[in-house]
């Protein structure tokens, strides 16, 4: 059996998302999502405070067209993806350094505010908010992702 590397998130947009064009024509976007765990009370009476992470969204092809068409600072999405982690060299002196990120298969805007806020030349998103990616095939992922696409195991 195989193995399964599937993301779901949902959150607020900390930055504006910043886009790139690719070598091979395409476009990639790039943003961080803030998730938040309510603050809570244990039994005990022991206080356990408000907790946010901070995820690296990443976005390619048609999903980079879609952040870019939609999608803000502050605005409150649900994201489905893939973790993946990239390294490098830092700079100052050469240490391997790790980036985990979350690669986009699909985003759902959640905020109708936001929905109807959305800088769209002429239209706001579809009435269910939904902004998502058309279907496509395993090659044509591979190809706007530059490499290998694992899949789920069936």
């Amino acid at each position: 059996m195989g193995s399964l590397n599937r993301v779901e998130l949902i959150g607020n947009i900390g930055r504006e998302p910043e886009f790139k064009d690719m070598e091979d024509g395409s476009r990639s976007a790039k943003f961080s999502l803030a998730t938040t765990e309510p603050a809570y009370t244990l039994a005990n009476g022991k206080q356990i405070p408000e907790k946010t992470e901070w995820h690296n969204i990443v976005a390619y092809g048609a999903m980079a067209k879609v952040v870019e068409k939609y999608l803000r600072k502050g605005h409150q999405v649900y994201i489905d993806g893939k973790m993946r982690t990239r390294s490098y060299d830092d700079r100052g002196g050469g240490a391997k350094r790790y980036v985990v990120e979350i690669w986009c298969n699909n985003i759902v805007l959640l905020n109708q505010k936001a929905a109807n806020n959305a800088p769209v030349e002429g239209s706001a998103p579809a009435p269910d908010n939904y902004a998502t990616q058309p279907p496509v095939t395993q090659q044509q992922t591979q190809q706007e992702q530059g490499g290998d696409y694992d899949d789920l195991p069936f």
